[in-house]
C-alpha cells in the first residue's frame, strides 16, 4: 500500500507544533489595514492554536504525521 499523502492545501495553512497541536494565522488582515488599530493588526500578526474542536477534523489531512 502507498504512503498516504497530506493535503497540501492544509500544509500551506496550518503547522503543527512540538506538541502536536496545529497553529494557524489569523483573519482580518489581509486588507484594509488603514482601518484597524495598531495595536489590533499587532495582535492579529501572531499565530493562534487552532480550536480542539476543529484540531479533531484538521488531523485527518495530515495523515501519519499527528
Amino acid at each position: 500500500m502507498p504512503k498516504m499523502k497530506t493535503k497540501k492545501a492544509a500544509a500551506k495553512r496550518f503547522k503543527i507544533t512540538g506538541s502536536g497541536k496545529l497553529v494557524r494565522k489569523q483573519a482580518y488582515r489581509q486588507h484594509d489595514a488603514w482601518g484597524k488599530s495598531k495595536k489590533q493588526r499587532r495582535h492579529l500578526s501572531k499565530q493562534v492554536v487552532v480550536n480542539e474542536t476543529d484540531q479533531k477534523r484538521s488531523r485527518t489531512l495530515f495523515p501519519g504525521q499527528l
